[in-house]
């Protein structure tokens, strides 16, 4: 009778400790990545970028934050709205995979064509191309042709974080910091029939990460170098020549030279860099 005693108290005594042990293992592995967030938090809260204002009010931190990723969803001009801010500030940017990038729309919109590098087509070497700009530009703006893994995104993101880089991808993109996407848009400057469209009412969502995926929204006019947020009240518009709310006439763009200082490098040009 005392084997079948002390056999199940024997199993009992040995399976105590690894249940112990098993659960101090979880307990560090939770303190360590808890600890680890808490670094990139800190890394990333010590140096934010200078944003358009009415975007910077919906952005996590305030800001756009270096060796942070954003996705931007349906809108190639609201990604070039991101670039302005810290474009203008002096930034160096470049774009990558969007052939369609209008350099006169974003000299409009307060892009500075000295500090702009274009890619418009890295071909399947668009993940190599990106990772090369991250390690010379501030900013990032691309679009994946396909559909980015997370093990190339968290790849991406220990770049940006050491390099001190910020993208910004069009399309979904895997561990970024905040998704803004334009809601709804209207324009202004057409009377009866006639006129010239002069701006653009856009109502813009930003979902963070930080908040659950719960998003702000600004309203503000685009293009419009001072973009007013329409919720803070900042500036009023004024009424146009068809007596609608709007702005007055958009300044023009600068003139492009014959010899724009507007670089736009091939594939292997990008990647020797």
């Amino acid at each position: 009778m005392e084997p079948l005693l002390e056999s199940p108290f024997g199993e009992a005594s040995e399976s105590a400790p690894a249940a112990a042990g098993a659960a101090a293992a979880a307990s560090q592995v939770s303190t360590l990545q808890a600890r680890i967030r808490q670094m990139q938090e800190r890394r990333l809260g010590s140096k934010s970028i200078p944003t358009m204002p009415a975007l910077a009010r919906i952005l996590p931190g305030g800001a756009l934050q270096a060796g942070a990723a954003y996705s931007v969803l349906g809108s190639a001009s609201l990604g070039m709205a991101l670039l302005s801010g810290p474009s203008a500030a002096g930034a160096w940017c470049s774009v990558v995979g969007i052939p369609s990038f209008g350099i006169e729309a974003a000299a409009r919109c307060g892009i500075n064509l000295e500090r702009l590098v274009l890619v418009p087509d890295p071909g399947n070497q668009w993940l190599t191309v990106t990772a090369a700009l991250m390690d010379v530009m501030s900013l990032v703006l691309m679009r994946p042709p396909s559909k980015v893994s997370a093990s190339d995104a968290s790849r991406l993101g220990a770049r940006l974080r050491q390099r001190g880089s910020t993208l910004i991808a069009l399309g979904e993109w895997p561990q970024s910091e905040a998704t803004l996407r334009i809601e709804n848009s209207s324009w202004d400057g057409l009377g009866s029939g006639h006129g010239h469209l002069q701006a653009r009412l856009v109502t813009v969502s930003a979902g963070a990460r930080s908040r659950g995926g719960k998003p702000r929204t600004a309203r503000f006019w685009f293009p419009d170098r001072d973009q007013a947020d329409l919720d803070l009240g900042l500036r009023a518009p004024e009424l146009s020549a068809a007596g609608l709310p709007g702005l007055s006439p958009a300044p023009q763009p600068p003139l492009l030279e014959p010899t724009s200082p507007l670089r736009e490098l091939p594939f292997k040009a990008a990647v020797n860099s």
